[in-house]
């Protein structure tokens, strides 16, 4: 990309159609990245066609299109003073030299499912990177790999290998509008997770833009770094434009189930038992649990556990094995569909297996998604579980659901072991392997807008979270950045001492915290890219750390 010059009364124009005198007291800043920008594009009508200023009509639409967490939807959060949609990862250099020489921070959004908004949202002036036009797929399918761009969503991924193949898949999460460019950096979970790891275990090659404007790959970026970026969030590291994958291959049946069991129904009991038999099933088959509080038949309030499962093969040898492992649950075979990869994600990203796999490759889809997270105001926590918790702690639990509303609140348990366990907690920043039983996420929902609203679940749900303390890990009391929470504590707007950013950095990634501090430092010496939890650099002692 050749730097050109324009003429002075071009570029006066140019800036006059992005700027408004209304908003002249906060535009220097914008006007200046702007004047940046001209210096490196080829000309005026290359950089209006990516960058959207808040006098533009299309602004808040741009802003607004990929906040998935409803709670951020407000006026009132902080907005950015630029919005820069690039068509091409050659334009994204000069984006980053730009931000860094007039003191924005960059927020860099692939599908904006960041669960405290910041890929979109931050209290120091800054622009939002939206990838959106970043979304190819090239899959080699005699190799069994692709490459895929960092704004492509999961369902994209999953439509795109299953019209190639009926046996070759990819293992990342379920919930179809989330981008790759931020779940695979912080792991990625998902259904098929104990036959394959996560989606970071099975990452190859990646192309990010570091602080200096430079293009890497893998062997340019170096083996710290890519590990880095792979479980450690690669926005503290600099922009992630695609990833390859190793693709794997699965059988052309599958199988699904969910049954519901309700308290009257023996719940606590089949909860409890699932402890012991979930995380030690063969590793093709997940049996995870959706617990929360319904209205029963008669009206009164109880609590529900839906248990949802995928097994890798056929449902004859599925049966066998329940009836071996947990004949307790009562699955029957008028319970069980026999489907394809395809269908299955369309199960588990809350879709009837009936519609149409293109449903799931909509970043704004017309049929929505049942996951209530997809649909309401949330706030999550999030704990692993490393003993059997005795039904007494569940009770607990239970009364504590009892006083949401019916739909209102959800704890989502995913079973570990399996290739989980059989990986090493170094082997990524992504620590939580062996020792795990499983994960489990608390979450409060509500569909009214307002601070009171607002702070009444978000109340809610750190007392469900105070209350898990006895039977959760400690020392640390782990977390999972892709379930990103604040409340575990934040940097400063500046720079951030290791002691300090160690308390949620631990949670995160336990001992791999030291190491990505390392990896930070050597290739964000200035700490550009930065925001409320991103890895610190480490001062020397002299600079009081």
């Amino acid at each position: 990309m050749k730097p050109t010059s324009l003429s002075y009364s071009s570029l006066f124009l140019f800036l006059a159609i992005l700027s408004c005198s209304s908003w002249h007291a906060q535009s220097h800043g914008h006007n200046d990245f702007l004047q940046c920008l001209s210096l490196h594009f080829q000309n005026t009508t290359e950089i209006s066609r990516i960058v959207y200023t808040p006098n533009n009509p299309s602004y808040l639409s741009i802003l607004r299109s990929s906040i998935r967490n409803r709670r951020f939807e407000f006026a009132s959060n902080p907005r950015p003073q630029v919005i820069v949609t690039p068509m091409y990862e050659s334009q994204i250099p000069a984006i980053v030299l730009c931000a860094k020489e007039n003191d924005l921070q960059i927020r860099t959004r692939s599908g904006g499912h960041d669960y405290e908004g910041l890929s979109y949202r931050s209290p120091v002036p800054y622009i939002v990177l939206d990838l959106v036009n970043l979304s190819e797929i090239t899959i080699d399918v005699e190799k069994k790999t692709a490459w895929v761009q960092a704004a492509t969503i999961i369902g994209q991924l999953y439509y795109k290998i299953s019209q190639t193949s009926r046996t070759l898949a990819f293992h990342a999460g379920a919930c179809p509008t989330v981008g790759v460019g931020g779940l695979f950096s912080g792991g990625g979970n998902g259904p098929m997770m104990r036959k394959f790891g996560l989606a970071a275990d099975n990452i190859i090659d990646a192309c990010m833009i570091d602080v200096e404007g430079r293009i890497l790959d893998r062997k340019s970026m170096g083996e710290d770094l890519f590990w880095a970026i792979r479980g450690g969030g690669g926005a503290s590291f600099g922009i992630i434009t695609a990833w390859k994958l190793n693709l794997v291959t699965v059988p052309e049946t599958l199988t699904v189930f969910s049954v519901s069991r309700t308290l009257e129904q023996n719940a606590t009991e089949l909860v409890h038992r699932w402890q012991y038999v979930a995380p030690n099933l063969p590793d093709d088959l997940l049996i995870s649990i959706s617990i929360g509080p319904v209205n029963s038949s008669t009206g009164e309030k109880t609590v529900q556990a839906s248990f949802g499962s995928l097994y890798l093969g056929g449902v004859d040898t599925l049966l066998q094995l329940l009836e071996q492992k947990f004949p307790e649950l009562g699955v029957r075979r008028e319970d069980c569909i026999e489907v394809s990869w395809i269908q299955a994600s369309l199960f588990f990203g809350g879709y009837s297996i009936e519609e149409s796999p293109q449903v799931i490759t909509s970043r704004n889809p017309q049929i929505r998604s049942t996951l209530p997270a997809t649909r309401f105001y949330f706030k999550a926590k999030l704990d692993y579980v490393q003993e059997p918790i005795p039904i007494s702690g569940f009770e607990g639990m239970w009364r504590l659901l009892k006083e949401r509303e019916a739909g209102m609140a959800e704890m989502l348990v995913v079973p570990y072991g399996g290739r989980m366990k059989e990986i090493s907690e170094s082997a990524l920043p992504f620590p939580h392997r062996a020792g795990n039983l499983y994960k489990i996420q608390q979450l409060a929902y509500w569909n009214e807008s307002g601070a009171e609203a607002s702070e009444t679940s978000i109340s809610w749900v750190r007392k469900l979270y105070r209350y898990m303390t006895p039977y959760v890990s400690k020392s640390p009391r782990a977390a999972y950045i892709n379930y990103r929470d604040l409340d575990l504590g934040v940097n400063n707007q500046g720079n951030t001492s290791y002691a300090q950013a160690s308390i949620w950095g631990l949670k995160y990634f336990k001992n791999n915290f030291k190491k990505l501090v390392r990896v930070k430092t050597a290739t964000d010496p200035s700490n550009f890219f930065r925001n409320e939890q991103s890895i610190p650099i480490r001062f020397s002692k002299r600079k009081n750390n």
